[in-house]
């Protein structure tokens, strides 16, 4: 009895669920709504005499500050045989400094309410941390010891090292990581965005104490550093401050050293296979080079990498892994710096269809240079781009990365504030101009890492030009993958 009773009440659900209008239910997606409007205050920019830049965002309201410690360097200033050494000095920042040790800092940082963090990116490096209004003035104290006088001990340095090299190997054990790093290196070579910026297993071991000192002296000055100052602050307020924490930092007498160029001439082959036998799927990536952070088409090429891959509903993940279930995911990344770019995308996939993932790529990288985007897919990604955006301004600790970004590379700081309407203003006929200067695939570099044994023949029957190396013959750190 109880079974008839249920399944009569299924019948029931099932023919009351089919009377429902189909139109509640559209079969398509509500387009886009209108674009927020940002209420940003220009941020404010003012200099200490030591060079020291100070950037102040307000927001009042609520009682928080984030203050970052931006550096216009980072890791392309490593030396050639020394990859991840600015990496390396940035986390050792935090692990003693002014005569305490790492957990001291730890626990003086605790209780402000904060936690503190160094790391080198390219172009910039920084540290920072977030406070209520009334603890900053010992968060910035705090700071200024940090940066200005660590201790780099040996015993640190070699914990340090030992931390980033397990984190590498695993990393370089990844068929997905592997292909991005060589990408990289396809695309810039000899150049200084063209090594691991995390270092390799060799250029980690023959990084001394002296390297990390000189790379302090060298980088962490008052003139190449940027304060910026986002929350519950004026700008008379910020000034200050910093001058309360900084002013005896001194300017070294020897001028800030040049960043070298990012991108080198290559000879390398386009299409490369990494021969990792026995791995149990294949990365692959595609590289390009973009142009620089300053370059007027930038927001263009915001929005043409948003089509592409920047999200689960782009191009690639839709080919890739939504249609195919080739992948668990298929994504792009429009990557621009002081010097030079880089657009890349990736994915990983079994062995054997490695190949069909390398045509797609190539594919949907050649469509968006010929074909105009359709106007409600354009509208579907710029919508996307403008809600990340304001998401990432809802803190302040967003609010200051997206100000410093600005300051490092020099833009216009008011920027922070056009950001919706640039995207906006981004027309179909301009994303297609954009992909076919600077994503066009006959220009670009494919990396493959895996088995080839599963994937090789029929790779170089579709592309002939490709160049197997086997995995134990790549030196990254070598500006042909070959070493010596």
């Amino acid at each position: 009895m109880t079974v008839l009773k249920i399944s009569a009440l299924a019948c029931a659900l099932l023919a009351a669920t089919a009377a429902v209008n189909a139109a509640d239910f559209p079969s398509t997606p509500p387009a886009p709504g209108p674009s927020p409007k940002l209420q940003i205050p220009t941020p404010v920019r003012q200099v200490l005499p030591n060079g020291m830049e100070v950037i102040s965002v307000a927001r009042p309201g609520l009682p928080l500050v984030t203050a970052q410690l931006l550096l216009r360097r980072g890791g392309e200033m490593d030396p050639a045989d020394k990859a991840g050494l600015a990496d390396l000095t940035a986390t050792l920042l935090t692990k003693g400094a002014a005569g305490r040790s790492a957990s001291d800092l730890a626990e003086a940082a605790d209780a402000l309410g904060g936690s503190l963090g160094g790391s080198a990116g390219w172009d910039m490096g920084g540290i920072g941390m977030t406070v209520t209004t009334p603890k900053l003035p010992a968060a910035l104290s705090l700071l200024a010891d940090v940066v200005e006088k660590p201790t780099l001990a040996q015993d640190e340095i070699d914990r340090a090292r030992a931390q980033a090299l397990d984190d590498l190997r695993q990393k370089l054990s990844r068929p997905s990581s592997m292909a991005s790093l060589a990408g990289a290196r396809l695309v810039f070579g000899d150049g200084a965005y063209g090594h691991s910026r995390t270092g390799t297993p060799a250029s980690l071991a023959r990084i001394t104490r002296d390297d990390v000192v000189a790379m302090h002296a060298q980088v962490y000055r008052p003139d190449n550093t940027i304060l910026v100052l986002a929350g519950d602050i004026t700008p008379q307020q910020a000034l200050q401050l910093a001058q309360a924490a900084f002013a005896n930092w001194a300017k070294p007498a020897q001028a800030m050293a040049n960043a070298p160029a990012g991108r080198a001439t290559t000879k390398l082959p386009m299409l490369l296979v990494i021969d990792q036998h026995g791995a149990g799927q294949a990365g692959v990536a595609l590289a390009s080079p973009a142009p620089d952070r300053a370059d007027p088409g930038y927001f263009t090429g915001e929005v043409a990498n948003a089509v592409l891959g920047g999200s689960y509903s782009a191009r690639l993940n839709q080919e890739i892994r939504i249609k195919r279930g080739l992948s668990y995911g298929a994504s792009s990344r429009f990557d621009p710096r002081r010097s030079s770019g880089l657009w890349s995308a990736g994915a990983q996939t079994k062995n054997p269809s490695a190949p069909q993932v390398v045509d797609l790529m190539r594919g949907e990288a050649a469509r968006l240079g010929t074909t105009p985007v359709a106007a409600d897919e354009l509208a579907a990604r710029k919508a996307t781009l403008v809600g990340e955006y304001g998401r990432g301004l809802q803190t302040t600790q967003g609010l200051a990365g997206t100000v410093g970004s600005l300051a490092v590379y020099g833009i216009d700081l008011a920027e922070v504030g056009r950001y919706v309407d640039r995207v906006q203003a981004v027309t179909p006929a301009q994303v297609q101009a954009y992909a076919r200067a600077n994503i066009d695939p006959a220009h670009s570099a494919t990396v493959v890492v895996g088995d080839a044994s599963l994937f090789g023949d029929a790779l170089r029957k579709a592309h002939p030009e490709a160049v197997t190396i086997p995995l134990d013959k790549v030196d990254l750190d070598s500006g042909d993958l070959r070493g010596k």
